[in-house]
Parts: structure tokens; C-alpha cells; sequence
């Protein structure tokens, strides 16, 4: 080629390798030797050997797709399998004992006794609310002995508010939750709390796990929404934001390339969470094991393409949509009213309202006048039910008094109904999008999405405001890059122009914003036009503002003419007011912000050859995975689909999400899966220990409503759930992974477990739930751009772990040390180590040396008199048992030894403060048994 040459002295090269202008390789310069072979190479015309041809790609091995769903056990149907007979009778309590049990006896292996009574209440309070019981509640437990007490207790925890907070935290592992963007400056992501608190109520409520699917899918488009039992707003919606808890780029280059990575992280973790399955390994070519094509990816990925993200008002939305509804009727009728008394002249000249856009000008993009019905998209209700059209009799104060005005152009109008808007959202506290500052929020109206082909693009716009060019999807405005995509509109500015040059060729949206108390009119979205165009489409509003001009003077003089038609149009234009002011009260102006969907232009999305987001290849039709519903389009009734896409994930003859639910469960429950890898189901995955027993369960969640709380109570209420951690020597010789369940393995707790239980012996745990997060704590080697503009307390306020701050370059070390994951994709299953820094925070951490000093105030206070029964309440508060005669007899010990050393009485707290140290500091804390 070029860079060769045809001789050493004109070769690229040669010139690259002697240093003479490019040097290579950069790290060094060859030896003298090696270029003197490359210039006798290039000198003789720098001969190559023959190879092979290519396989032609019609050639290679094809994809074959059913071939892999019949042989893979996780596409077939979901079966109902017998209960399996068992010769011990009397060891099963319920159905899933008998598929453990028959596994076992088949073994000729024994099961292990039953926990004792302290383990096991120890073991409920910890799966089931994440908190070890108090001593007083340890004591009422044990002191139940009467049939039925193991049931009632399991149900107390199941009603616990705490109940929510426990398994809330397992499922923000699933959807990567944190509240910055990770990356360079670790930006805000706004408001990602409500989605936190939005899990822990839906969780305590029960809610089925196919409305909980539905919700995270298309929340924003169900109708009716779920409403919050107590306040009435939206809950649906809200599950939505999981979509959007991933990484964000502050300032990427390549704008459509982000979006693709961005989209690939989307489809990652919902696929893992609600399927098992790796979609996302089919972006670059087809999955290399599983049944899933590059087309299933990016079919899926066309429904992220048809949707968009928003700040929603959500605790207002529902209420206002209500008031919206009705006052578009109030504002119809009187319309109607009117213009049946002053009816429009045929030849008004007017433009007529069903008219589309203009066609002879190839120039506008979109007209607002003549846009279609699914194409009007706002985010809140400002701009009404359509466009205003020319002429149309509108209602309007001058000075005070309610008067009869006549709109002068075709365009999508704000209406001053709606001002006072505010939206409460949390402080933000660094990396602040040029876009915050802007109320967009409920307030928003936007174009349908289009291929923007010439960047300069000019806005038909009246009044003030602000409009964003949305390319790419890309919201993260923080950075050099990309600032021209955010405009303010000038009053006197009739067309606001963006120089969008450097995204032709992407796909883009604009939306447009008024400014508060103000009113803002959008008429067209024009690109490329050229000045002689822009001056034809003034020509053509200037013409309709005379037509409806005189519509006005035409129906003002009627009415001077007629006075019982003055006095008619007085009372209509009187009442308009009225209703529109008793309307109008019941506005809900006041309203709390959260991350959420919406719902844009529904398109389908290209296929990318190799991931490359530059090289498109053919478009593919939204449709879910073709191993389960076939290859053909999926039937979207309007939008983006993801109702239908819902519907379809949530479908009992889908094998993949009940299993995978079920399955999740029995991992949180047992510490691990039947199918151990929690997150692939596919070729790559562990195959089920106990596939009849995984397809008992998925059975009965789906007959039994899909409640998780109620298959939790059936698991927990098992013989197999109450085993003893103790195995039969045989049985670990016969089964050392215990993969056959012949006992109850040890259970290590999560880092938040640890810490939650510290504050609770301690007496700091403060259990108000749901709120902003607390501050992270910031320790001296928490540094680097993006560091918090604050730290938080040490101890958190004493707030559950759940509400403390995830920010993704500065996460807990505690919690790190203790195998939290790091949030980027979805973690069904965390790693379990057993590694040094794990001791050395139990022995060193400030917090943990702050808290076992309270909790030895605290027991000081509680037990004020003998010594043995401080240590034995301390025993209960820490590990849920008393301690037996050896650990009672070495504790007084310990505690008379230091006393005389130290020369302090039984009362001296830091006597006692080392006393719990050391009880923290044992294996028996940090585990179940």
C-alpha cells in the first residue's frame, strides 16, 4: 500500500522506523539490524505468502438458534412435577421437604438435626428483616412454645416495616442502584432515592412480582397506575427509574456511541434480573452459547430507542392528569359554545385544523399545527390535550376582567392555568448538569424524534424559555462538549436557531420549556432552511394572523350589533372563568422529583455490525426473545411497546421469569441457588441442583398470585429451611459441596447486616424509614475529583445502611471489605470471601469502636448489677443465645483480670466497651448458624 512505498527511500515505513518524521515503534527505536531487514523487505516489493482465501460467511457454521433452545434445559416449559415419595414420612413439613428429601434418601445420605431454637429465631430475624432479635424479643420467642409459634413469628417479620429494607437491599443489587454517575466527576443522579424507597414500599406491600415487572418495565404507561394507599400518587411510574440508575459519560465525543454503551448496560441488567440470561453478550454477534441472536439484542433495544427519561412530578401527576382531563372538556365546550354564536366565515381564509404539515416545504421538520395525535408528547400538561389552531376562540384576562380573544396562530401553547408549578427535588451537591437549572420538570414539551440531516435548525418559537436538543439521548450536559445544545428563547427572538453541525446525521429531539410565569408558543422545527424558506413560512403566519384577526373584528362587531348576543358571550366568557378558577384550585402545584421513563416516538433500531455504533445495518422490529415468542414483530398498539414487552416478560409461558424469581429467593434464603449462578440461567451457567423442585416452585409463585412474601413463609416454614448448620461427617465425605442440601450451610452477613446489627445492640439504630440519603462518610483515603462536597456522620445519623449515600467512586470501605458489590451490572449473587481487612475493620474501624462504646454504656445501664448477667445479656444482644458454662467462666475471667490490671471497678465502661469488642471480633457475629 501507500504507507510501504514502492522502494525503501519513499516508504512511510522505512521513514516511521529510522525516527525521520513518525517514530515507531514509540517506546524505542529498533535495532539497526531489524531496519535494515524491513528496507530489503519493502526493496523487493515486500512479498507476501500465499494464504487461503477467506470461508465465504455462507459457508461458516450458521447460527443455529432452535438448535441451542432444544438442547438447553432453561427454554423448555415450566412443568408441574409430582411430589416425589419419600420413606421417612415424618421429616418432610411440606411439599419442597419431599424433593430434598428424595434426593438425599437416593444418596443414602442423612439430614442434620434441626437448628436449635435460638439459631433458628436468630436466622428468621436476619433473612427476613436484616436485624438480630432484641434480647426482650429473643425471650418472647423462645417463651412461645405453643403450636404454631415458628408460623406466627415468620408472619410478625413478614409484617415488619423493616421487611422491605432487608429485601430492598437485595434487589437494589440487581439494578446496579447508586446515586452518582461514576466516571471522571461522579455526577449526581438526581433523586435516585425515591426509586430506593419506592422498592422498600412496594416490598412491604406485597406487591405481585408480575406488577413489580410491569412497573419496572412501563410504569409510566399503565392505566390505571398503582397509587400509594396513603398519599395517592403514582407508584408505577417510579419503577421505572431502574432503567437509568447506570453510569453516565459527563461529556463523551462520540454522542451515539455513549448511547449504545448506555443502552447496553439497559438491556444487560434487565435481562440478568428479570430473565437470567446475557443479552447483552449478543451485541457484537450472535450469543456464542445461549439462544439469543444480535438481532433479539437490538430488537430489545429498540424499545429503549422509542423512550426517554424525565424528572417526574410524581406525587402530583396522577392528580393533575385529572384536573388536566377536565379542564380540556371545560375549554371544548365553551369553545363549541362559542362558536356556535359566532360561527367562522368559510372563506375566513383561516388554515384548516386537519391539515398536515407543509409539505412544499421540505424545511420543517415538524408543525405543530398538523401533527399527529401520538406525536404531541409532553412530559406534564402545560401545552393541553393538542395544538391551538388559528381563529379558535380562547379565553384571556385583561387587566383582571375575563375576555374573549381569538388565537392568531397554529401552534402548541403553554397555558397560564398551570403556573406555579414546583418541584421539590433533593439538594444536589456536585457535577451539576447545565440542564438542573432549568424547571423542566412537568413542564416540558417535546418533538417526535428525527434524523437531523442539516445542523442549522431554527424554532418558530414566541415568548421566553429554553429549548434543548436532546441528541442521542444524551442528558448528562456537564462537560466542553455539547453546550450548544441548550438555548434560551428571547421574547423578541421570533426564531431561536441551534448550530447542531457536528450531530448531522443522529437522531434528536427538541424539547421546549417556557420560563416561569411565562407564556412560550412553538409553531415549527425547521433544519437547513434557507432564508428565502424561513421568510415564506413568516409570510404564511403573518397570513393566518390576519385571517384570525379578522375572525376577531367580524365577531367583535356581531356583537356590538346584537346586545342579547353581547350579553350571551358576557355570561359564557364569565362562567369560562369561573370554572376555570374552581378548576384551577384543586391544582397540586407542589410536588417531589424522581427519575423516571417516558414514552417517546416508537421506532425500531438498526443493527449494529460488530457493536459498532458507526456502522448500521439493517433495521430489526422490536419483539422479545425469538427462543420464546417466535421471530415475528411484536404488536405495538402506539409508542415504544414496552406495555406489550411487559406483558410478554410476565407471561406464564415464558420459562425464564418465574424461575429465575423463585430461584433468587431460595439464594437470599439458603445462601445459595438451585441454580447457583443467580444471573445466568444459560450454557455458561450452573445447571439446577434440583430442576423438579425449581419448577415446583415457579408453579406454585404463579398459582399463588406470584407473592414473594408468601413463598418466602413457604420456604422459611420447611424442615430444609430449620436444618442445623452441623452436617453428618458421612454425608460431607459423600457430598462435600452439599450440593444435595443434607444441611444448613453457615451463613456469612452482608456488610450492611453487620453494620445495622451494630447500631441496633449499640442502641443508636434509628428506624425511621424512607428519606434522603445520608451523607457518605468520607475517610482521609476517600479522595480524588468528584469527592462529595461534604462527608457525612460516622455513624450515619444512625440510619440504616440502606439510606446511606452509594456513590460510585467513593463507596463504604466497610461495606467493600465486606463484599458489597460495586455497582455497574446486576449482582444476583455476591462474592462471600474470607479475607484479613474483614478483621481488621471489626478490630479497627472508628465506627465499630464508637459503637461497641455505646453499646457498653448501654449495658451498663440496662444491667446495673451482677457482673454474669451483663455478660449474658450481652450474649443474647450479639449472638442470640446465652453463653454457656466454658464462655461464662472466661468472660468473668477476662473481665477480673483487666479489672486488676487496670485497677477499675465492675462499672468502668471501657472495661466493658473491650468486652464487646471482643464479642463483635467472633466468627458466630458475623455469621448464621
Amino acid at each position: 500500500g501507500p504507507a510501504l512505498g514502492s522502494s525503501a527511500e519513499d516508504s512511510l515505513l522505512i521513514e516511521a522506523v529510522r525516527y525521520e518524521s513518525y517514530e515507531m515503534p514509540p517506546k524505542g527505536k529498533l535495532p539497526a539490524k531489524d531496519i535494515e531487514t524491513l528496507q530489503r523487505w519493502v526493496d523487493l516489493g515486500a512479498p507476501w505468502p500465499d494464504e487461503a482465501a477467506p470461508t465465504p460467511r455462507a459457508e461458516r457454521e450458521t447460527f443455529d438458534l432452535q438448535g441451542r433452545k432444544a438442547e438447553h434445559w432453561v427454554w423448555q416449559p415450566v412443568q408441574s412435577p409430582p411430589v416425589p415419595e419419600v420413606a421417612n414420612r415424618t421429616w418432610p413439613k411440606s411439599e419442597l421437604d419431599h424433593f430434598i428429601l428424595a434426593r438425599l434418601e437416593e444418596a443414602e445420605l442423612r439430614t442434620a438435626p434441626p437448628a436449635d431454637r435460638n439459631a433458628l429465631i436468630r436466622r428468621l430475624y436476619f433473612d427476613l428483616i436484616g436485624l438480630p432479635p432484641t434480647p426482650e424479643q429473643l425471650r418472647t420467642a423462645l417463651q412461645d412454645d405453643s403450636p404454631g409459634a415458628v408460623e406466627r413469628l415468620v408472619d410478625q417479620l413478614l409484617q415488619s416495616p423493616h421487611f422491605g429494607e432487608r429485601w430492598g437491599r437485595h434487589w437494589l443489587d440487581l439494578v446496579r442502584y447508586a446515586e452518582s454517575r461514576g466516571h471522571e466527576f461522579d455526577a449526581d443522579a438526581q433523586n435516585a432515592y425515591q426509586y430506593r424507597d419506592y422498592v422498600i414500599r412496594a416490598l412491604n406491600a406485597d406487591v405481585p412480582y408480575d406488577q413489580l415487572v410491569r412497573e419496572h418495565i412501563a410504569g409510566d404507561l399503565l392505566d390505571p397506575p398503582r397509587l400509594n394507599s396513603e398519599h395517592g400518587w403514582n407508584e408505577s411510574v417510579l419503577g421505572t427509574g431502574f432503567w437509568f440508575l447506570g453510569e453516565w459519560v459527563h461529556s463523551p465525543v462520540d454522542i451515539r456511541k455513549d448511547e449504545t454503551d448506555r443502552f447496553d448496560n439497559m438491556i444487560d441488567v434487565m435481562s440478568k434480573t428479570f430473565l437470567g440470561v446475557t443479552v447483552s453478550c449478543a451485541r457484537c454477534h450472535d450469543h456464542k452459547f445461549d439462544a439469543i441472536s444480535t438481532a433479539d439484542y437490538y430488537s430489545l433495544a429498540g424499545f429503549l430507542q422509542s423512550s426517554d427519561y424525565r424528572q417526574v412530578r410524581f406525587e402530583s401527576m396522577e392528580h393533575n392528569r385529572r384536573i388536566a382531563r377536565q379542564l380540556a372538556e371545560l375549554d371544548e365546550e365553551y369553545r363549541q359554545r362559542i362558536e356556535a354564536l359566532v360561527p367562522v366565515e368559510q372563506d375566513s381564509g383561516l388554515p384548516d385544523p386537519r391539515s398536515g404539515p407543509d409539505a412544499d416545504l421540505s424545511c420543517v421538520t415538524v408543525d405543530f399545527a398538523g401533527i399527529a395525535e401520538q406525536d404531541f408528547l409532553q412530559d406534564g400538561f402545560l401545552f393541553g390535550s393538542r395544538p391551538r389552531i388559528a381563529g379558535e376562540p380562547r379565553f384571556a384576562e385583561v387587566g383582571g376582567v375575563p375576555t374573549l380573544e381569538f388565537f392568531r396562530r397554529s401552534a402548541a401553547v403553554s397555558d397560564s392555568f398551570w403556573a406555579g408549578l414546583k418541584s421539590l427535588s433533593e439538594q444536589t451537591t456536585q457535577g451539576r448538569s447545565k440542564l438542573i437549572t432549568i424547571p423542566r420538570s412537568g413542564r416540558t414539551l417535546r418533538t417526535p424524534t428525527f434524523t437531523l440531516r442539516d445542523g442549522n435548525v431554527a424554532c418558530r418559537v414566541r415568548g421566553s424559555g429554553h429549548v434543548v436538543a436532546c441528541v442521542d439521548s444524551h442528558r448528562l450536559v456537564a462537560g466542553p462538549l455539547h453546550g450548544e445544545t441548550i438555548r434560551a428563547i428571547k421574547p423578541n427572538e421570533n426564531w431561536t436557531r441551534l448550530n447542531l453541525k457536528r450531530y448531522v446525521g443522529n437522531r434528536l429531539h427538541l424539547e421546549f420549556t417556557p420560563d416561569e410565569n411565562a407564556q412560550l408558543e412553538v409553531s415549527w422545527v425547521t433544519q437547513g432552511a434557507s432564508p428565502e424558506e424561513l421568510k415564506q413560512l413568516e409570510q404564511r403566519e403573518a397570513a393566518s394572523e390576519e385571517a384570525a384577526d379578522r375572525r376577531a373584528l367580524a365577531a367583535a362587531q356581531r356583537i356590538a350589533d346584537d346586545a342579547d348576543l353581547a350579553r350571551q358571550i358576557d355570561e359564557l366568557v364569565r362562567s369560562w372563568a369561573q370554572r376555570r378558577i374552581e378548576l384551577n384550585r384543586g391544582v397540586r402545584r407542589s410536588s417531589r422529583l424522581a427519575m423516571a421513563m417516558m414514552d417517546g416516538t416508537g421506532e425500531d433500531d438498526h443493527i449494529l455490525i460488530r457493536g459498532n455504533a458507526s456502522n448500521p445495518g439493517d433495521v430489526t422490529p422490536r419483539r422479545f426473545l425469538t427462543a420464546i415468542v417466535g421471530d415475528q414483530p411484536l404488536a405495538i398498539a402506539s409508542g415504544s411497546g414496552r406495555v406489550e414487552l411487559a406483558e410478554q416478560i410476565n407471561d406464564p409461558d415464558n420459562p425464564l421469569t418465574a424461575r429465575v424469581a423463585v430461584n433468587r429467593i431460595w439464594h437470599y434464603l439458603m445462601g445459595r441457588g438451585i441454580v447457583p449462578t443467580t444471573d445466568d440461567f444459560g450454557v455458561l451457567g450452573q445447571l439446577p441442583t434440583h430442576p423438579a423442585l425449581l419448577d415446583h416452585l415457579a408453579t406454585r409463585f404463579i398459582q399463588d398470585g406470584r407473592s414473594i412474601k408468601r413463598m418466602i413463609r413457604y420456604i422459611v416454614l420447611s424442615q430444609t429451611y430449620r436444618m442445623s448448620s452441623q452436617a453428618d461427617s458421612s454425608a460431607v465425605l459423600t457430598d462435600p459441596k452439599n450440593l444435595l442440601w443434607h444441611h444448613r450451610p453457615p451463613k456469612r452477613l452482608e456488610g450492611e447486616a453487620i453494620r445495622d446489627a451494630l447500631l441496633l445492640i449499640s442502641g443508636r439504630l434509628d428506624k425511621s424509614v424512607f428519606g434522603e440519603s445520608v451523607p457518605i462518610h468520607l475517610t482521609s483515603f476517600m479522595d480524588g475529583r468528584g469527592r462529595p462536597n461534604r462527608s457525612g456522620p460516622l455513624d450515619g445519623n444512625g440510619r440504616r445502611s440502606i439510606y446511606i449515600a452509594v456513590r460510585r467512586n467513593f463507596l463504604s470501605p466497610f461495606m467493600l471489605a465486606f463484599d458489597a458489590p460495586v455497582p455497574f451490572s446486576t449482582m444476583g449473587r455476591r462474592n462471600v470471601s474470607n479475607v484479613p481487612a474483614q478483621a481488621l475493620i471489626l478490630m479497627n474501624d472508628p465506627l465499630v469502636a464508637e459503637l461497641t462504646g455505646v453499646w457498653a454504656e448501654r449495658a451498663l445501664q440496662t444491667v446495673p448489677s451482677k457482673t454474669h448477667q451483663r455478660v449474658e445479656w450481652m450474649y443474647e444482644a450479639a449472638l442470640a443465645r446465652r453463653p454457656d458454662r466454658r464462655e461464662l467462666g472466661a468472660a468473668i475471667d477476662f473481665l477480673s483480670e483487666q479489672m486488676a490490671a487496670r485497677q477499675v471497678d465492675a462499672n468502668d465502661v471501657q472495661l466493658w466497651a473491650d468486652f464487646a469488642h471482643a464479642l463483635v471480633n467472633t466468627k458466630e457475629f458475623v455469621f448464621l448458624r
